[in-house]
């Protein structure tokens, strides 16, 4: 029977819970992260759009740099099944110098499974295996009763085609940043990752036949051939949008004005060491890009940093 963490929710309970659901005992959670512990270390470059400077004058999005990226899916078991239909896809990717670095992380859903960090917290709990190796079903309906906003998540992943690529998904940024433009206008923005080229899909009969490690092979066939390029968006807001609740789409969101920041060109595989040596730490941004105000980025500005000392 898996352990939980007692106590209440913190960024350090947070990491505990999901090592505990995802089956670490202590001895090995050094060794693996917390969340998203199955993915691909890539490298590349940044290309800058000529109307990035109107979202914001932030550096990492206004220069050329070079990019260090991980494609992944959900869940702290590294051994994910990669082709799974509930499996949510995630693209961390670092962008900047030295003296402008940010870092962002996106996933395959647009919204996030908790509001609140009790609220995540209580989430995982309801998850918990008990001994007969399953989590109790009676408990974890009553929670999604009582908590109807943290299904949006499982639901929007559940009415999409299966993904047949790393690089062929589309990724969101699930908080709402404060952008500064070169004019000095604020706003707040939503980030979004969409594949040029469109997003590349599979049957349930095509993803039958495919090995465990499709979506890795995909990815390496895909950069070989230069075929990987991702384009940047923002996502505008307008008056009333919600920002502070990481649960809830903006209205309208699929169709509202964007503006193409630049594009992110994968030219390489790296180690995973390359990756795994640091943290992609939602914190890090350039000026120009403030921090979301709502409290789940609160405290996984945190719960990163925490992680990343228990891996090591």
């Amino acid at each position: 029977m898996v352990q939980f963490p007692a106590g209440a929710a913190t960024p350090a309970s947070i990491v505990d819970a999901l090592n505990a659901l995802a089956g670490h005992p202590p001895r090995v959670r050094s060794r693996v992260r917390a969340s998203f512990g199955e993915g691909r270390c890539v490298r590349g470059t940044y290309i800058p759009s000529d109307h990035a400077p109107e979202v914001t004058r932030s550096q990492s999005f206004t220069k050329p740099s070079r990019v260090l990226a991980r494609f992944s899916v959900s869940g702290g078991d590294p051994k994910v099944a990669e082709l799974d239909s509930g499996v949510l896809r995630g693209f961390s990717f670092r962008l900047g110098g030295q003296d402008h670095r940010s870092d962002m992380l996106l996933q395959s859903a647009p919204v996030h499974f908790a509001r609140t960090l009790d609220q995540m917290l209580a989430y995982l709990k309801a998850r918990m295996p008990g001994p007969s190796g399953k989590p109790n079903m009676r408990k974890l309906k009553a929670f999604s009763a009582a908590n109807p906003e943290t299904l949006h998540q499982a639901n929007y992943i559940a009415a999409l085609p299966l993904s047949g690529s790393f690089s062929g998904t589309t990724y969101w940024g699930v908080h709402a940043f404060p952008a500064t433009s070169s004019s000095g206008e604020t706003r707040f923005i939503k980030f979004k990752v969409a594949p040029v080229g469109g997003d590349v899909t599979l049957t349930g009969d095509e993803a039958r036949v495919k090995s465990a490690d499709f979506l890795y092979d995909d990815l390496k066939n895909r950069i070989a051939k230069g075929g990987v390029r991702l384009n940047v968006m923002a996502l505008l807001d307008r008056p009333g949008d919600p920002v502070m609740d990481v649960t809830s789409r903006w209205p309208n969101e699929d169709a509202r004005e964007s503006v193409r920041l630049g594009t992110i060109v994968i030219t390489g595989v790296e180690a995973d060491e390359a990756c795994d040596a640091s943290v992609f730490n939602p914190a890090t941004l350039a000026e120009g890009i403030a921090h979301p105000p709502d409290e789940i980025f609160a405290a996984r500005r945190a719960a990163y940093v925490i992680s990343l000392g228990k891996r090591r």
